[in-house]
């Protein structure tokens, strides 16, 4: 335990922290000035924590393990951890696949020293949310399993493409883990096939699960409140560093076109997403998207073509898992002097209480604080580099070269 802990003492150990000291109010008697400082420097923490310049894997596969044992009614996050872990999955997954549009999620719930599958790995969020919102009614008994969890979303991890970036999620209200076997050689063959395991626990930090999360790479934390607890969902959004063992490979995919009308040249058929569906009525449609390598229809995109196996995306998904690789570099933090007189994003004048601007590298735009934040945390995209027709020269070509 020495040696994974690093040395660090345990927050009670630490001395006594003044933390109100830290705000204070300016010269005309307001905190906002404070309150700017703290929300900086806690961004430029979360930009300093990023895998600047490293190798990110940006098709994802990953399993969310979700405890459903007695632990789990427990209601120190209100109304219970199940339901307060429902709702900020739910929030997850639109995230999820808004910032990784060609991954793949699926979910597994552990109970009675047993593991389910609840959905099998698919891009479409929908169907997970609607599970999710299934478990409301679920019955919480006996212990979870974090062997069989592990081993049962190995099982399907382990047939994906060497170029995959294979992780796994486990969401933990128990204290304790009833398993049938030793779970260590279970975690060296996690570490073998290069599968990244991170460990939420809503209770405790318990030792498997801190060493699960070390030996395979992952991140560990433990939730105080459903405030922390959707921060560290939150860090599981962006893609991690790729494992170094990760292949780099071509992989194929087709661009669909969709059919608006019936004309006829789209005659009515049913779609594959729901050729074989037992939940929802299959119905003869003229609208959908065709694979262009076998014309097969389907609802939605992303998709795994399920007549021939090829990757239906559109042009916005790459687009949008494109800014992981190359993201906004980060503004120069400048003292205002007056000087720009309007941010240049939401074009609010600037003031003496905006005691810092944010400038542009390239375009040389201002920006106030707000923007900067929603620039690199949401829109990934300069605006003024956008509207200025050299810059957008030089990133098209910086793009085409890549």
């Amino acid at each position: 335990m020495a040696d994974e802990d690093d040395g660090k003492e345990y927050r009670w150990e630490t001395g006594y922290e003044k933390t109100w000291e830290a705000i204070k109010e300016d010269d005309d008697g307001l905190l906002e000035g404070a309150v700017a400082d703290i929300i900086q420097r806690a961004k430029r923490k979360r930009q300093s924590e990023r895998h600047g310049g490293a190798r990110l894997g940006m098709m994802r596969h990953l399993y969310i393990v979700l405890d459903c044992s007695e632990a789990m009614s427990n209601q120190d996050l209100k109304p219970t951890r199940l339901r307060c872990s429902i709702k900020l999955l739910e929030d997850f997954i639109d995230e999820f696949f808004d910032q990784n549009p060609i991954s793949q999620l699926g979910l597994i719930i552990t109970r009675n020293k047993r593991a389910e599958k609840l959905s099998e790995l698919a891009g479409n969020p929908k169907k997970h949310i609607k599970e999710l919102k299934g478990l409301h009614l679920t019955a919480l008994t006996g212990e979870p399993s974090i062997q069989n969890s592990l081993e049962l979303a190995l099982k399907s991890l382990k047939l994906l493409p060497s170029h995959a970036s294979r992780e796994i999620l486990v969401l933990m209200g128990s204290l304790t883990t009833c398993d049938p076997g030793d779970i260590n050689t279970t975690i060296e063959i996690l570490k073998s096939e290069g599968v990244r395991c991170s460990v939420i626990g809503l209770a405790a930090e318990l030792h498997i699960c801190k060493r699960l999360a070390t030996a395979t790479g992952g991140d560990h934390g433990v939730v105080l409140d459903d405030k922390h607890f959707k921060e560290q969902l939150s860090i599981h959004v962006d893609p991690p560093a790729a494992a170094t063992r990760l292949d780099s490979a071509l992989v194929k995919m087709g661009f669909p076109h969709h059919a608006l009308h019936s004309t006829t040249e789209t005659p009515m058929t049913m779609c594959m997403c729901h050729v074989e569906s037992s939940e929802e009525d299959s119905k003869l449609v003229t609208t959908g998207y065709l694979c262009p390598q076998c014309l097969s229809k389907h609802c939605e995109l992303p998709v795994e073509c399920r007549a021939c196996g090829l990757t239906l995306v559109s042009a916005p998904h790459l687009a949008r898992s494109y800014h992981h690789l190359f993201p906004v570099e980060n503004y120069k933090e400048v003292t205002y002097e007056g000087s720009p007189s309007i941010c240049y994003g939401c074009r609010r004048v600037l003031t003496q209480l905006d005691k810092k601007v944010y400038m542009c590298g390239k375009c040389q735009q201002g920006f106030c604080l707000d923007c900067e934040i929603f620039i690199h945390e949401t829109l990934h995209t300069c605006p003024g580099c956008a509207t200025n027709p050299d810059t957008f020269q030089i990133s098209s070509e910086k793009i085409s070269i890549n």
